[in-house]
């Protein structure tokens, strides 16, 4: 049987991020993927300058057209825009019977606002409790917990706080700091680190999405967390170590980086 995975995210028109970046990664990982879109972006390696949020009724209708024929062995979302979206999507999450893995995406590469103000209440109240994996950055981790600053030594305190929001795991990305990409995964109450070296590059483009989908084609072709997790560590860093330097800003990472 295929494994089938889906994304519910936004478009990326340079094709780093966003559902490109998803799509790309199952295919990669031997995955049939499946996109509903939520937003429209200007952007590529150099600016984004604006944003087109779908209204709430066209994202389920995409949702429910995809369910109702192909459902998916796991999902993941990304950004999700409104809080109208993101009611939505929370609201039927809680009929999944597949693992929802949701990577908090709040803003882009160059400061975009990808989440309406109003939204990030709606992410901690009608989302997180029903992810399986939540998948946020240093400064998305911020922003969902309201504790003033993260270093290496309070990335399992973010994990903690997220994972009493609701969501069954948390896996906190310390790629933004300083001394190393060491990520920590919270689970069943045990903490496990997955490492790789810092690389010097600017060419990061749609890192988090592209981790947050190889970990999802992992879950839909039955890994466990633990698997799904390292595999996906081990993809992106070899994409950003082999990116193809595309673009004149914070080019994309490699999305054929061998597994």
């Amino acid at each position: 049987m295929t494994a089938v995975a889906l994304t519910i995210a936004g478009s990326d028109p340079c094709g780093g991020a966003g559902i490109q970046a998803d799509l790309k990664t199952f295919h990669q990982f031997g995955v049939y993927g499946e996109s509903v879109l939520t937003l429209l972006t200007v952007q590529n390696t150099v600016r984004s300058t604006d944003v087109d949020y779908l209204p709430a009724t066209f994202v389920m209708a995409q949702l429910e057209a995809v369910l109702e024929d192909i459902p998916p062995q796991a999902a993941k979302t990304g950004a999700l825009g409104t809080r109208e979206v993101i009611e939505a999507v929370g609201a039927k999450a809680a009929q999944f019977s597949f693992p929802l893995v949701v990577d908090p995406v709040m803003i882009s590469k160059h400061g975009l606002a990808l989440m309406a103000e109003d939204a990030r209440s709606a992410l901690k109240s009608a989302l997180l409790p029903h992810a399986y994996l939540v998948t946020p950055n240093v400064h998305e981790a911020i922003a969902i917990t309201g504790l003033d600053f993260l270093g290496p030594g309070s990335l399992e305190e973010a994990a903690k706080v997220i994972a009493d929001l609701g969501a069954r795991n948390v896996l906190v990305k310390g790629g933004h700091l300083m001394d190393g990409a060491t990520d920590i995964l919270y689970t069943e109450g045990e903490f496990h680190r997955f490492s790789a070296a810092q690389i010097d590059t600017p060419h990061t483009h749609g890192t988090g999405c592209t981790y947050s989908a190889a970990i999802t084609a992992g879950l839909a072709k039955g890994q466990s967390l633990l698997e799904a997790v390292s595999s996906a560590k081990q993809y992106i860093t070899r994409a950003i170590q082999t990116n193809p330097g595309l673009g004149h800003g914070q080019g994309p990472v490699n999305h054929l980086a061998l597994l």
